[in-house]
């Protein structure tokens, strides 16, 4: 059965942008399962569900679980081999003698769902996850910028940590925005005209971009400015 499991973040992006709605055309033309583990569920529902702030998009989110649009996989094992994977994530970049933590035991938790579910892809917009797996160079450029100091690489640790998780493809919310926009989902949020609409349809897809990276998505603005060129020649 295809699948996609869902991190926090790419959750959180499609919800603060009012389009966790997509997610149930999306399914649908998907044929195949959308997932999310325990921790996950922990941090987008039973977490915001004790808070003010985040109440209401964890409504909307516990909706979309008792649906059946999004699955909840619970794995002990799992569990145990976030922990693992965890503890050598820590070793990977040192700085001034002190170990670095750079991933959450819920986004790992994630990956290893993926993995195990031989999933079409995990979804996670957070950017030092997401590099991690495909660019671990610009994670230590990225870390030497912030922290303005020397950041020292296990590369032992590294292959061990990607040989865990070998094979799961990264994507993020933009791609979903991007499939939504092609099935012309996203047409509602605006008035077609035959005059403007390609200039409004232009428009839509660099709003809902702009949206979901402000938002926390790990896009760069060279990245949009590639996709609008590419949609609109």
């Amino acid at each position: 059965m295809k699948s996609l499991v869902f991190d926090s973040s790419s959750i959180i992006s499609l919800a603060t942008n009012n389009l966790l709605w997509l997610l149930r055309p999306l399914k649908k033309q998907f044929k195949g399962d959308f997932y999310i583990s325990k921790s996950i569920k922990h941090e987008i529902v039973d977490h915001p569900m004790t808070t003010k702030r985040f109440k209401f998009e964890a409504l909307v989110i516990e909706d979309l679980i008792e649906e059946g649009y999004l699955k909840l996989h619970y794995d002990k094992q799992i569990e145990r081999d976030a922990e693992k994977l965890i503890e050598i994530s820590k070793k990977i970049f040192n700085a001034r003698g002190r170990d670095l933590t750079l991933v959450q035991k819920a986004e790992v938790e994630g990956l290893l769902l993926a993995k195990h579910l031989k999933s079409e892809a995990f979804v996670v917009d957070e950017r030092t996850m997401r590099l991690l797996i495909e660019a671990p160079e610009n994670v230590r450029k990225i870390l030497q910028s912030k922290l303005h100091t020397q950041i020292h690489f296990n590369k032992n640790n590294l292959d061990e940590f990607r040989k865990r998780v070998n094979g799961v493809k990264i994507i993020r919310s933009t791609e979903l925005a991007l499939v939504a926009f092609d099935m012309k989902l996203l047409d509602k949020y605006i008035t077609v005209n035959k005059i403007l609409k390609k200039s409004k349809k232009k428009a839509l897809l660099e709003g809902v971009l702009w949206g979901l990276k402000l938002k926390g998505c790990s896009i760069s603005p060279e990245e949009i400015n590639e996709i609008l060129r590419e949609k609109f020649k």
